[in-house]
């Protein structure tokens, strides 16, 4: 075939191959084609009170949905993050002020560790019983919430017994400044928040640990042949969403001065939609940092519009269903396409 006679590349296909390979471009346009709706409509949206507000909003989700990534990227599915987070949170704080302690790096170090126990608690599951991970991860998070609740205790800690090193620490400013109203603080959890996703970051794309996961996400006879440990992949997999949980439900109860051991029921959906449309693969094998952060950053956004504009709470769980739909559809429709493109290239 002549040179003349090879189509020229299009502007929009090389648009429509840059966001199927890149897919948090489209997620980034989307979040900042709401920001300047949301801003058209309430200019106090702009506000450093609102934006420093909005993201202290992404500090947990973003950190319980870098966990749920890891397990997605393996395709697997993990919801008992929200009941690691509380157990931890609610057991650490419950030691805490049994032995009256009061500091800061212990309490997190725990419960970081009784999220890592519970995750690899998962991974035994899933790996050594063969099970669905689904089906694992549901029976684990009902158990353990089932226990806090019945075995512990049912009874919310107030801020008055909340150990007050803790809520500093959770409620220190990274950066203040002057407004209207007085002065607004950016929470220096943003920070703890970065650092998190670029460690995760690096194990994904920089360690042989990372590209073991990824390879899970194709299936396990092609990570065998490849030369990775299943079971070792697993456990790191399933153990570091735990201790991800963990850590996030301690700083979770640290920010919001309470330990309610009813806490973070049903937020699953949440989490999962943001990775989702962070464009992680439901089938596994595909997903970044930089796009569950974003996709975070998003979702955080359009929850948050929806209560500025007095959305009823039912219709604001209409929406969320309708991102998992749309973003797994789009995600599924993004692989099959890949998928067709890869077969034609095969056989040319």
């Amino acid at each position: 075939m002549s040179a003349a006679a090879i189509p020229a590349r299009t502007p929009r296909s090389g648009l429509r191959a840059l966001l199927s390979r890149q897919p948090e471009w489209a997620v980034a346009a989307l979040a900042l084609g709401l920001m300047l709706v949301i801003g058209a409509v309430n200019p106090a949206f702009w506000e450093p009170a609102n934006l420093f507000s909005l993201l202290r909003a992404n500090v947990v989700t973003g950190i319980l949905a870098l966990g749920v990534l890891l397990v997605m990227l393996s395709g697997g599915i993990d919801v008992s993050f929200p009941a690691f987070a509380i157990a931890a949170m609610y057991l650490t704080i419950k030691g805490m002020i049994a032995v009256g302690y009061d500091g800061v790096v212990l309490p997190f170090v725990v419960a970081t560790l009784i999220g890592l126990g519970l995750g690899l608690l998962n991974a035994v599951f899933v790996h050594g019983l063969r099970m669905i991970p689904l089906i694992v991860t549901l029976g684990t998070g009902t158990a353990v919430r089932g226990l806090l609740l019945g075995g512990v205790s049912a009874s919310q800690i107030n801020i008055d017994e909340m150990p007050q090193r803790l809520i500093a620490f959770a409620n220190t400013q990274l950066l203040t400044i002057g407004s209207g109203d007085g002065h607004v603080g950016l929470s220096a959890m943003v920070l703890v928040y970065l650092l998190i996703a670029a460690g995760v970051h690096l194990l994904l794309r920089h360690t042989l640990a990372g590209r073991g996961i990824y390879a899970l996400g194709g299936g396990e006879e092609p990570a065998l042949r490849a030369g990775f440990s299943v079971r070792n992949t697993r456990l790191l997999i399933y153990g570091l969403a735990g201790a991800l949980a963990g850590f996030a439900g301690l700083l979770h109860g640290s920010m919001i001065w309470v330990a309610n051991p009813r806490d973070m029921a049903g937020s699953e959906i949440d989490v999962i939609a943001a990775v989702v449309l962070g464009g992680a693969s439901i089938f596994g094998g595909r997903g970044s940092v930089a796009g569950t952060m974003l996709g975070v950053f998003t979702f955080v956004l359009l929850t948050n519009s929806l209560i500025i504009m007095h959305i009823d709470t039912t219709w604001q769980r209409v929406v969320v269903g309708l991102v998992v739909v749309g973003a797994a559809g789009i995600t599924a429709w993004r692989d099959q396409r890949r998928q067709r493109g890869a077969g034609r290239g095969v056989g040319s």
